[in-house]
């Protein structure tokens, strides 16, 4: 049997139980959250007053906070590259309206779009960005793709949006709490809200692993272990400013987010063994002799990257965004 037919079987599989996996990790629409929820409803008598109470409350925020609110944002918005990405998966018939898994991929980019949507007004109405400058980001990140080395392999992908959205939902989680120390409880919320969305597509990724591990348990090792050997590159990657060159712009964006404590390198290990333990990687069994090869590496892998984050060196100077007035 092909490495290919096995997929296909698995992921049919899954296929089978996707209504429950909505049920269970996605919110009705009807009833969800919606952006304007949180923000100044310009419907309303008080709509400037609200806006003026908002930029007031933006003025104490720092000045690596407003890097990391903005690039978390330009990350949101380049959500048509992920769909895409999603629905390019091998054993994935995009065309088919009914697939399970198109259905899955439709509607969870359908929650992750609120996001992007909520912090962009945000930042236009704060008055302390540039939103040209941030507009020209997004449209580069998004045309610009990205390569995160998972190819179409659906085991790949699941072990990057498990690992990532569990990422997203630190950031997004630690935004909030620097939000509510700066007295900016209405930004703080917004951050928090996406922190539970996150957190929810994070155990629905992590559960569709869950499942593959039972049914191919060496296919979905061997895709784990690789993954941890390329190093889960982060969505923003390929970051940059107008006339800038791809990738130019990450490491600034990196260096904020770990000088204000948002997302660190040790935070990268910590989700890596939270992986290995909610998927009891010890405790997997029927393995090739491969299989069990790459279980070594990956449970030793954790100890290794702490090590090698001792090392980090953060500079303390914040680089001179444009995107920030």
């Amino acid at each position: 049997m092909s490495q290919f037919h096995t997929r296909l079987e698995v992921m049919s599989e899954l296929a089978k139980n996707m209504d429950s996996y909505m049920k269970d990790f996605l919110n009705p629409i009807d009833s969800n959250w919606q952006p304007s929820d949180m923000l100044p409803d310009s419907t309303k008598d008080n709509f400037f007053d609200e806006v003026k109470l908002l930029q007031q409350a933006a003025q104490e925020l720092p000045y690596d906070y407003w890097a990391v609110l903005i690039g978390d944002t330009i990350t949101e918005e380049a959500l048509p590259t992920y769909e895409s990405w999603l629905l390019g998966m091998e054993t994935v018939d995009h065309l088919d309206q009914e697939n399970g898994w198109v259905k899955w991929i439709r509607s969870w980019t359908a929650e992750e779009n609120r996001h992007g949507k909520l912090l962009g007004t945000y930042l236009y109405l704060s008055g302390k960005v540039d939103m040209r400058s941030v507009a020209i980001s997004t449209q580069y990140l998004i045309a610009d793709g990205f390569d995160i080395g998972t190819t179409a392999d659906p085991y790949r992908n699941f072990v990057y949006t498990s690992f990532q959205e569990w990422a997203t939902n630190i950031s997004h989680r630690r935004t909030a709490s620097l939000a509510k120390q700066h007295g900016n409880s209405n930004l703080s919320r917004m951050c928090a809200q996406i922190a539970a969305d996150e957190l929810r597509h994070a155990k629905a990724y992590k559960a569709f692993v869950s499942e593959i591990f039972k049914l191919d348990p060496s296919e979905m090792m061997l895709a784990f272990a690789d993954m941890m050997k390329k190093k889960i590159v982060m969505p923003a990657h390929f970051l940059r400013e107008m006339n800038g060159v791809k990738s130019s712009l990450f490491d600034h964006f990196s260096d904020a987010a770990q000088r204000i404590g948002v997302y660190t390198t040790a935070d990268y290990t910590t989700i890596m063994r939270g992986l290995i333990q909610d998927w009891d990687l010890e405790s997997v069994r029927g393995l090739s002799d491969q299989a069990e090869k790459a279980r070594d590496y990956v449970i030793a892998l954790p100890s290794r990257l702490e090590r090698l984050a001792e090392r980090v060196k953060v500079p303390e100077l914040a680089y001179p965004f444009s995107w920030i007035v």
